[in-house]
């Protein structure tokens, strides 16, 4: 029976790891699924699960441990890098400054509250739990793993501050629901009143393409050329097809225009108005039974060298006789405009002669298949460059330690900028939706299973007989506190729609459970608007801010 004692107790046997944590991803994964009231704990029951196994004696190697938990931490906040990097710069942009400046509201005042509690305590917690229990009060697992590094850095010997994060966790989750629910009853909100004004407010994305159909009524543009009407104008449209007595061309630049031409125009929405009032008047036409077998198709690119090209220098019109619309990319349409940059994954609406419609198709690549292959260059050259950029040490006057972006930090970092500008490096950055969570869970499972299983010795005599009851108590104040000030602040001073408050609060805690349930209620897409538009800098800000807190106060 050695070989069985070998196997469920033996720290160093690879075959004594892999078993013990696939059990604690397996079981910790299916028992996440499980809905109490509509609401479940997720993948973060993998935590709870690895705690149990470490409080009955099942164990890993300290090294093997370290380094699977460091291991799954890089690659998860690296994935989540990659897929809020292209928006993270334009969540800034219009209405979303507003929501971004509550959402570090919302953050300044959590840690504000767990500070206050701290000093209040006057000893009874040290400061790396009450980080933990800021971690799980917000539901921040990234935060938890950063904040766990910059205690590597400074060689922390005590308690781990997992214990304080898996005490505040299910509060956390409660709260945050809890405190949406609140902020409704609150303000008597109308989901009628809410809906009518997100109607109204639908014209808020300025690269949404608009198409219709114009008459050519304006004396002063008869007989000129495309692309005088454009210079005229200062607006950028695309006109794709003109129907001339009755004929249909594809126009190119040279094309003149003249009284009772029909054209089939492409602009943005905010420009359509103006578009309208300068050329004629809206007219209907089917473009379908036209005597030019004109066909519109969507092209994709797949070609790495595409990848950085500005749609302008790619001359499809004067190469092929070709028309590009509009552009979809990671499901938002935008506006062709010729200097918009190219990426490989992007939709490309091509309108033409079917033969010329395959040539284009030809040039970009347009083979779906191929995007099903993951990059993998670009993401193990990201980790690499994120643990230099980690690593590199910038002291400040009066830390008595350099900080550290650290093995959460720069990965992080790096990735939001190869998210948004590797093209110009040449990487490819396009990854499918499946691969990228695929990479993220794994990461994250790795992590929290780690975590759990170093943790799980000493937890239930901090529960039981130490303070972790106080510890739920203090998570649930840091939860709700701010979020209930920022929320009746949102709703009474800015008027914030309360389907996106929603949202923003789940957003503002990166708290999955807050968004499934938001968007269940709503029944619309604005929670997840709100969401994503605060969702980039608040996990940069709540990665940051534990390893700043332990750096500067330790």
């Amino acid at each position: 029976m050695d070989w069985l004692n070998s196997l469920l107790w033996d720290p160093s046997s690879v075959a004594h790891i892999v078993l013990l944590y696939s059990f604690v991803i397996a079981i910790g994964v299916m028992l996440g699924k499980i809905k109490v009231a509509g609401i479940s704990l997720g993948v973060t029951f993998v935590l709870f699960m690895g705690i149990l196994m470490g409080h009955f004696g099942f164990t890993v190697s300290t090294p093997i441990l370290h380094f699977l938990r460091e291991f799954g931490l890089t690659l998860f906040v690296f994935c989540i890098g990659l897929q809020v990097g292209p928006s993270f710069f334009t969540s800034f942009k219009k209405g979303g400054m507003t929501l971004n400046l509550l959402a570090v509201l919302i953050i300044v005042l959590n840690i504000a509250v767990a500070l206050t509690i701290y000093f209040i305590a006057n000893g009874r917690v040290d400061l790396p739990m009450m980080v933990g229990i800021l971690y799980g009060a917000v539901t921040n697992t990234p935060g938890l793993g950063a904040a766990q590094e910059a205690l590597n850095q400074l060689h922390y010997t005590g308690d781990p501050i997992a214990l304080g994060y898996a005490c505040a966790y299910p509060l956390g989750v409660l709260g945050i629901i809890g405190s949406i629910i609140a902020i409704r009853y609150i303000f008597r909100v109308d989901f009628a009143k809410e809906e009518a004004q997100l109607s109204q407010n639908e014209d808020e994305e300025k690269q949404k393409p608009h198409m219709m159909t114009l008459e050519v009524r304006n004396e002063a543009i008869d007989g000129k050329r495309l692309l005088q009407v454009k210079q005229f104008l200062g607006r950028p449209f695309v006109c794709s097809r003109l129907r001339h007595e009755g004929h249909v061309i594809i126009p190119d630049q040279d094309t003149k225009f003249c009284l009772g031409d029909q054209l089939f125009m492409v602009c943005s929405e905010e420009d359509a108005e103006a578009i309208i009032a300068f050329i004629g008047k809206q007219v209907e036409v089917d473009w379908e039974h036209q005597d030019l077998p004109v066909v519109s198709r969507r092209v994709i690119i797949t070609k790495s060298n595409i990848n950085g090209k500005k749609l302008g220098d790619m001359h499809f019109r004067s190469s092929y006789g070709v028309t590009v619309t509009r552009i979809t990319r990671s499901g938002m349409e935008l506006f062709a405009s010729p200097n918009l940059t190219l990426q490989v994954g992007d939709r490309l609406m091509v309108v033409g002669r079917e033969d010329a419609v395959n040539s284009v198709g030809l040039v970009l690549g347009n083979q779906m298949k191929s995007l099903n292959t993951p990059n993998i260059v670009t993401i193990f050259v990201g980790l690499f460059l994120g643990i230099l950029v980690g690593s590199l040490p910038i002291s400040f006057p009066g830390m008595p330690t350099p900080v550290k972006l650290g093995l959460a930090g720069g990965p992080l970092v790096v990735a939001i900028l190869i998210g948004r500008f590797g093209y110009k490096m040449k990487l490819v950055t396009y990854t499918t939706t499946s691969a990228n969570l695929m990479l993220r869970e794994i990461g994250l499972v790795l992590f929290l299973a780690s975590v759990g299983i170093d943790a799980g010795a000493q937890f239930v005599q901090t529960v039981l007989q130490g303070d972790g009851l106080l510890y739920v108590l203090w998570g649930f104040l840091i939860t709700v506190i701010p979020l209930l000030a920022v929320g009746i602040f949102a709703r009474a001073y800015y008027k914030v729609n309360y389907f996106i408050l929603m949202g923003v609060i789940g957003g503002a805690t990166t708290d999955p459970p807050a968004l499934a349930y938001s968007n269940q209620v709503a029944g619309n897409p604005a929670p997840s608007v709100g969401y994503s538009t605060v969702y980039p800098l608040t996990m940069f800000l709540r990665i940051l801010a534990g390893q700043m807190i332990l750096l500067t106060m330790m």
